[in-house]
């Protein structure tokens, strides 16, 4: 396969039939049939602007009416008073610095390698080209592209395995009703760490394509300070959220904190008729957990795949405490009544990463 640069030197160069030379393409500046006649409507629009100074009219007035900036119509006004003409000058602007070529050849390193720099998509096409092109230049190029620095989607990874699991418990639940969402008890823990995770790294992608596999760094490890909470939802109510302590959390703890004051809880408010669904993490496949679960005869259905900011762990908790506190039921109850569409979505992608 050519590299990149074979790419851009075939495409970028031509043939001099005189000489028999390759010479590379400079950008040209192109004439169009409609610039004679945006400078004559120019021309018309500037002796309208002066007839209208010479009615007695101001200068903000005027401006306000045409749509101009002040400075141009006081400039103009002075001109026409000194030497009895008003006319602007018209030029094409600054030429272009690249050239068509140059600028697919710009969108290429971009789209192969999403997480370049401007700077460095910017030397690269200096060194193919021979001539200095600047960041500021490369980023306009590729916005015309199509193609934004955005911050990637991080998600868990998701193994071959994951997606198999994910796409069979989809079709099992695809065609369930909202009653039958109504008496399922989601559950989940979720850690919060101080630090960002984000180390302001961006890639280059085109709108709407922010779930796109490609677009998605799958990491499920963070580090820095921070909270494992736990929680669960279900139509029209909601658990405490509760924030472990200190250490690692075993089958142990999690029937100690979890299933005993919580779930067990639930159970009894919703009868035979409730449903607890975890999502496979190793303390809920404990042995304990296992066998607690037995004992209190639940059902169970598990998951195939799993203001300024505070700055301290104490914070952190009362922050998280606080949110939980305050996110609305009906949007929890949005959330689970979309189930069905979640699965469908999922089955599309074949188990991989969606949008919910």
């Amino acid at each position: 396969m050519a590299s990149i640069q074979q790419w851009y030197f075939c495409r970028s160069t031509a043939l001099d039939t005189h000489t028999g030379t390759v010479q590379l393409a400079q950008p040209q500046s192109v004439n169009s049939p409609f610039t004679d006649c945006a400078i004559g409507s120019a021309i018309q629009l500037d002796r309208r602007i002066i007839g209208k100074l010479e009615e007695g009219r101001s200068v903000t007035s005027v401006a306000a009416e045409f749509g101009i900036a002040h400075s141009i119509v006081s400039r103009l006004w002075r001109q026409f008073q000194t030497t009895g003409t008003a006319i602007r000058g018209f030029s094409s602007g600054r030429p272009r610095g690249t050239t068509p070529v140059d600028d697919r050849y710009i969108v290429l390193q971009a789209r192969r390698n999403s997480r370049q720099t401007a700077g460095e998509i910017a030397r690269h096409t200096t060194q193919a080209t021979g001539r200095p092109i600047s960041r500021f230049t490369v980023a306009r190029r590729l916005h015309g592209g199509g193609l934004f620095a955005r911050c990637p989607v991080r998600c868990v990874p998701l193994t071959p395995a994951h997606r198999r699991r994910r796409s069979l418990w989809c079709r099992e639940h695809r065609n369930w009703r909202d009653n039958e969402w109504g008496r399922v008890l989601f559950t989940d823990e979720s850690r919060f760490s101080l630090s960002s995770d984000s180390h302001r790294i961006l890639i280059w992608r085109e709108r709407g394509s922010r779930n796109h596999p490609s677009n998605i760094i799958e990491r499920d490890r963070y580090g820095g300070r921070g909270v494992l909470v736990w929680g669960g939802i279900m139509l029209g109510s909601r658990t405490d959220l509760h924030i472990f302590d200190a250490g690692s959390v075993n089958g142990t703890r999690y029937c100690n904190e979890i299933l005993l004051p919580y779930v067990r809880l639930f159970r009894g408010a919703m009868g035979l008729q409730f449903l607890f669904m975890d999502d496979n993490a190793p303390c809920h496949r404990t042995i304990a957990a296992e066998q607690l679960l037995e004992s209190a005869d639940f059902e169970r259905r598990r998951l195939a795949a799993r203001t300024l900011p505070p700055v301290t762990i104490r914070e952190l908790r009362l922050a998280l405490q606080d949110e939980w506190a305050a996110m609305p039921q009906q949007l929890i109850d949005t959330l689970i009544l979309s189930m069905g569409r979640c699965c469908e979505t999922c089955l599309v992608v074949r188990g991989d990463h969606i949008t919910y």
